[in-house]
């Protein structure tokens, strides 16, 4: 919508869909990002990510389908690079896929089978980590970052004044640029995002720069360093359900 009508009065919020494709490969935050720092501002959502169990950029012959691990990449890639929000679909439910009806581009489950799929569940410990610090201040912030990487490997840093999220989405270690939230010292946490528990990570002068290695690495093992000033006392997120 951006690309036709972002300067249109009558439009407030803009969606964007993208394709379903291989996280990565499609780099959804590069849009979102560009989307966020338009002018007048106005909110922006991806409306159609990466279904759970839909055919990989439509060819589940050569690319196999999508599960959990794929769908958390968009939606934290998406929320931390300046989304208002997340969808989350799975391919069996959209088309209410059920014995006797036709099915549409091979659903795995049927669609009462699919509503207990770990991807939906895990939406909800986003929504616990992102409702666990002040909503209103956070904004994304890649300078965050010394190095964001590329393709499937791409951390995304967002902030509010006295705390950060920064999503590794591979598990790949980063060096973080400190001293761009309040407080002398800061305290971190692991949050993991496939269970919603937290883990305690120690606390550091806020100042200079220092590397962080997440607690396991590769494909599935996505993780996100929780940064607070350590004097607000914040607890580590609660999960939701």
């Amino acid at each position: 919508s951006s690309q036709w009508f972002h300067g249109d009065r009558w439009l407030s919020v803009n969606m964007q869909q993208d394709g379903h494709g291989i996280p990565g490969k499609t780099q959804s935050w590069i849009q979102i990002a560009s989307d966020y720092a338009l002018e007048p501002p106005k909110p922006v959502i991806d409306a159609e990510p990466l279904y759970e169990d839909h055919p990989l950029a439509f060819n589940s012959r050569e690319n196999g389908y999508s599960f959990d691990a794929h769908v958390r990449k968009y939606l934290y890639w998406d929320l931390f690079s300046g989304a208002c929000g997340h969808t989350y679909g799975n391919h069996a439910v959209w088309q209410m896929y059920a014995p006797g009806r036709q099915p549409v581009n091979g659903p795995l489950l049927y669609w009462y089978e699919a509503m207990h799929r770990p991807g939906a569940r895990e939406m909800g410990y986003a929504r616990a980590l992102m409702e666990s610090r002040p909503v209103l201040t956070r904004v994304p912030d890649q300078d965050l970052l010394a190095d964001a990487l590329q393709g499937a490997d791409h951390i995304a840093a967002t902030r509010g004044e006295d705390y950060a999220f920064v999503y590794s989405a591979q598990g790949r270690p980063f060096v973080l640029r400190l001293g761009k939230i309040t407080g002398r010292r800061v305290r971190c946490w692991w949050f993991n995002p496939r269970s919603g528990d937290s883990a305690g990570a120690g606390e550091i002068e806020n100042q200079g720069s220092h590397r962080f290695t997440p607690p396991s690495e590769g494909f599935g093992s996505d993780w996100v360093l929780i940064v607070d000033d350590a004097a607000k006392g914040y607890k580590p997120p609660t999960k939701s359900f």
